[in-house]
């Protein structure tokens, strides 16, 4: 009687023979050290960086190397023997620290720093695109680098965590800027931001119910401000208004209601985001016109255009202008106005990203395993990989994820 045999994989059977096999064994991660460079930000427009010293020594600590250009912390009040003292390794040339494996900068590079990157580098920044151009993103291309965006990178809970501190930290200041512009010290009309006892409480509008207005309606109910509260999603204000845990006055867009409100307001704070469909403003320069003498309006939304008609870009150096008797504060990236609480919100964020990249032996592991991170890159070794940013600018663009098999 014959006895049945399982063939075993590790033998091939030509012509019904057995020939031994190599036994194919799973290849396991390997570590990779990191060189990551820290450019000099133009303070003119940006004061946060994108890693604290303490962020620096954990990267040191675990085999990576932390380049940073001389002075990159100064107006975080990050000093460079601090940098020094965590193991990081300060910088004066410019080249120097663009030859890096990975760049980390705040603010999207100029064309002119464009020039000094490399095939294959990282290029980790905001995006700004609203900001951009085509001749900006077809350099990225033709440099052959990878493009990831700040504010494009997903968690694990489908949210965008360095957009979401920004924009706290954009709504908890937005209400703190507008009090110092009611008071005499600004040149306001000497109203507090709030209320106490026998005294009308002053009255904030805001638009918008996202992240920045929620921290804005925080900020100014805490202070005892009466605030009233508008967006185009009845569920955005009702999410809102439970997660306030407070009743609020809400209320859908309406002109004639917004101008009603207006009327009597002292603090107008535009928080809403903007999208290529929606209208381009939601606060008309008629309804400017009936907003009381030295009431102060604070645009958000103006890095993306603005949501008031009579709001112009202004900078940190000069932010304010008056229209119609009315304050505006249209400045752009209001979270580097507290740079250093800013700088350590994206440090935490980009800190475990960069160990868990060397624990995996690189960017394209990491990419493949990790999806919310690949949500941020726009430039995948100089190939589009957004389909909007090629609409945009009519440039040929690709799926990433059809890059990844390769890994």
């Amino acid at each position: 009687m014959t006895r049945a045999t399982t063939p075993d994989s590790r033998y091939s059977f030509p012509n019904g023979g057995l020939l031994p096999q190599e036994e194919m064994l799973e290849v396991g991660k390997k570590p990779k050290n990191l060189i990551i460079g820290l450019p000099m930000e133009d303070q003119d427009q940006e004061s946060r960086v994108s890693l604290t010293p303490e962020a620096v020594e954990i990267l040191v600590n675990n085999g990576h190397e932390v380049r940073i250009e001389n002075n990159a912390g100064k107006a975080s009040n990050y000093s460079n023997a601090e940098y020094i003292e965590k193991g990081g390794v300060i910088i004066d040339k410019k080249e120097e620290i663009y030859s890096s494996d990975i760049l980390l900068k705040i603010a999207p590079p100029t064309l002119k720093e464009l020039k000094l990157l490399n095939p294959q580098q990282i290029l980790f920044s905001s995006l700004h695109l609203h900001s951009q151009n085509k001749e900006f993103m077809q350099e990225l291309i033709t440099r052959r680098i990878t493009a990831i965006a700040f504010e494009k990178i997903k968690d694990e809970n489908n949210s965008y965590p360095v957009t979401s501190s920004m924009s706290a930290i954009a709504g908890n200041t937005s209400v703190l800027i507008a009090a110092e512009y009611l008071s005499n010290l600004r040149g306001g009309k000497g109203v507090m931001l709030g209320g106490i006892t026998g005294i009308t409480p002053t009255e904030v509008v805001i638009l918008g119910a996202g992240t920045a207005a929620e921290y804005a309606v925080r900020a100014a109910m805490g202070l005892g401000a009466f605030v009233k509260v508008f967006d185009q999603s009845v569920p955005r204000l009702r999410r809102l208004q439970n997660s306030v845990g407070m009743r609020l006055h809400t209320s859908v867009f309406h002109p004639r209601v917004i101008k009603n409100a207006l009327k009597s307001a002292d603090v107008l704070i535009g928080a809403i985001h903007m999208i290529e469909k929606g209208p381009r403003f939601f606060v008309t320069e008629d309804m400017v016109k009936v907003m009381k003498k030295g009431s102060v309006i604070v645009d958000i939304s103006i890095d993306q255009g603005g949501c008031v008609e009579t709001s112009e870009f202004r900078n940190q150096h000069d932010p304010v202008f008056i229209k119609h008797g009315v304050v505006h504060y249209c400045v752009p990236n209001i979270p580097s106005s507290v740079a250093r609480t800013a700088s350590i919100a994206i440090s935490n964020v980009l800190l475990p990203l960069l160990l868990e990249m060397g624990e995996s032996g690189g960017l394209n592991r990491k990419l493949k395993e990790d999806q919310g991170l690949r949500h941020g890159v726009y430039v995948y070794n100089g190939i589009l990989t957004n389909e909007f940013i090629g609409k945009l600018f009519d440039l040929p663009s690709k799926d990433i994820d059809l890059f990844m098999a390769a890994f």
